[in-house]
């Protein structure tokens, strides 16, 4: 079960395409399009996360942060057109718990969503959803790797190298912090180490590890996991295309 999450955006597309991924991940989105309703919709339904655009009619997004938090504990991020530090420091003195600047990727907000939902201790481990790439599924409460329906074998230094990956798709990890995740900062192993681990994972888990589709190497820098694969890649190129037009 999803989480039930409040999207406060006066931008009609930006919201459509942002519910249309969180709903594809399994949440459930209620949309608002103004300050006012956003203070009043949180209060109503005790949302698991808030998703505040800054700049919005009646009530501004920074004065529904700072009106919320005096309330709740709801983990809000904020979207925004600013992008200067001090606008960014003053999101998060106000008590927003990350902040995303305009124009973004919809794939990095389901992203960050997730790592805030986890972050925020508001779902039980039961609760807590898989981490889901196309096929790929990493489930951190079973302490389980599927591919489609398929149970995948991994080690324990293998899971903690995909759960990081997965966790934020997209994203680069450095060989060095991945060794970290995967054996603490007391052991001392070689950064090719990380290498015939993921050597190994391709193997177990991509459909041709020769060309890897989930786990990718980004040249002089480590690994990062694809945010969309397959179908999912296609269907995301066609909601972003439906987007722009």
């Amino acid at each position: 079960m999803g989480a039930r999450i409040l999207v406060a955006e006066d931008d009609h597309k930006q919201a459509e395409l942002v519910r249309r991924y969180l709903e594809r991940e399994g949440h459930g989105v209620f949309v608002v399009r103004d300050g006012r309703s956003a203070l009043d919709e949180a209060r109503r339904r005790s949302p698991d996360l808030l998703i505040l655009d800054v700049m919005m009619p009646r009530v501004d997004g920074l004065d529904v942060c700072r009106i919320l938090r005096s309330e709740t504990d709801v983990p809000i991020i904020m979207l925004t057109a600013r992008s200067t530090e001090d606008d960014l420091l003053l999101g998060l003195d106000l008590g927003a718990d990350d902040y995303i600047t305009k124009p973004y990727s919809p794939r990095e907000l389901v992203a960050r969503v997730r790592t805030v939902l986890r972050r925020s201790g508001r779902f039980s481990a039961e609760g807590e959803l898989p981490y889901r790439i196309g096929e790929l599924q990493v489930d951190t409460v079973r302490h389980e790797v599927r591919l489609g329906e398929r149970r995948v074998e991994v080690t324990p230094a293998e899971f903690k190298i995909l759960e990081c990956l997965a966790a934020s798709p997209g994203r680069a990890f450095s060989r060095q912090y991945l060794l970290e995740q995967a054996f603490g900062f007391e052991h001392y192993v070689l950064d090719r180490t990380v290498d015939v681990h993921v050597m190994n994972l391709r193997r177990k888990i991509e459909p041709d590890p020769a060309a890897p589709t989930y786990v990718q190497t980004v040249y002089g820098v480590g690994y990062r996991m694809a945010d969309t694969v397959g179908d999912d890649a296609q269907s995301a190129e066609r909601m972003e295309a439906s987007d722009a037009t």
